[in-house]
């Protein structure tokens, strides 16, 4: 019950950050679009933040926390590519600008590309133990640095594109919806961790099964919604690119925060399997575009993205013993 009460509290919490700032944001005349692709992505990506923050305190930052931590990112960007890509495409099939085909979506790949390389020391740099660093953490943050500069670059090429009317309200409401939502944000964050991780304990189902599933659901939340409504309203850039900015916000943003904050973060090489299924999921969005109907994301794709989320669950459960397998 406490676990439901975080995920209310967590997701009116994004949602009233992102108006208070986006009101904010509006009032200092930045651009709707500047306001949907930072201020906006930001709020969405915001409970993946505050989870991972406050994972990475519990249990005193053992390896438990870490695998739901690196559980929490990696399995959101998995609902966000195969089930919230999959819904939306079938609501209505989703439409993709070359500019975020060839920019966006590889820039997508190889921010999990490095996260891979940076992640597997032990792979790559023959060292003893995997992890995620201060320096690694640094990496990834300047790597997120850049994909700002890329959008404002690109801003200043597409001035009079916009994205939904924001709302400007008074000060007072302003300053007060934004507190409400960092409220949120860290109380709701708090419950879902603590309670989630108890609940885990209780069945003997594992902390990154836990990340990969429960938290990376719940914190996917606010993508679904903001998808499956801008698909709704056949605002086919906006659902693609709320899911392909969130992905790098999650990678980039997120974990390079989380791992300067709570550094060193312990990797388990058990969840390369998930990344590739990342990879994959990015790649398969990039296929999709020369096939069918080209640089569009048809149903009969999007009924392909779920399948396949279906079929990673399944394969989860097995993997924890949950389910049993066919062979």
């Amino acid at each position: 019950m406490l676990v439901i009460v975080g995920f209310v509290l967590l997701i009116k919490g994004a949602d009233y950050l992102v108006n208070g700032a986006s009101s904010l944001a509006k009032r200092f005349n930045i651009s709707d679009i500047a306001i949907g692709l930072t201020v906006v992505a930001m709020g969405t990506s915001a409970p993946e933040l505050v989870v991972n923050i406050i994972s990475g305190s519990v249990q005193d930052g053992g390896s438990g926390a870490n695998e739901v931590v690196f559980g929490n990112i990696i399995g959101s960007n998995i609902f966000n590519i195969f089930l919230i890509l999959g819904v939306a495409s079938i609501i209505y099939p989703l439409t993709v600008e070359r500019n975020a085909l060839w920019k966006e979506v590889p820039y997508s790949l190889l921010a999990t590309f490095i996260f891979f390389i940076l992640v597997n020391d032990a792979l790559f740099f023959d060292t003893e133990t995997n992890m995620l660093d201060v320096k690694d953490g640094i990496i990834l943050l300047v790597m997120f640095v850049l994909f700002l500069v890329y959008i404002f670059m690109n801003l200043s090429r597409n001035p009079e594109a916009e994205v939904e009317d924001i709302e400007l309200y008074g000060s007072l409401k302003t300053t007060i919806m934004i507190v409400l939502g960092i409220v949120g944000l860290v109380f709701g964050g708090n419950l879902i961790v603590e309670n989630a991780v108890t609940i885990a304990k209780f069945y003997h189902v594992s902390d990154k099964m836990i990340g990969l599933t429960i938290l990376a659901a719940g914190t996917s939340l606010p993508e679904l919604a903001t998808s499956a409504v801008a698909a709704f309203h056949k605002k086919s850039d906006l659902a693609v690119g709320n899911i392909v900015g969130s992905n790098i916000f999650n990678l980039l943003l997120v974990l390079g925060v989380t791992s300067i904050v709570h550094s060193p973060l312990v990797y388990t090489p058990s969840l390369n399997t998930d990344l590739y299924i990342v990879m994959l999921g990015t790649l398969m969005l990039f296929i999709f575009m020369f096939t069918l109907n080209k640089y569009k994301l048809d149903r009969a794709e999007g009924i392909v993205y779920l399948i396949g989320f279906v079929a990673y669950s399944y394969y989860l459960f097995v993997r924890e013993d949950i389910l049993p397998g066919f062979f």
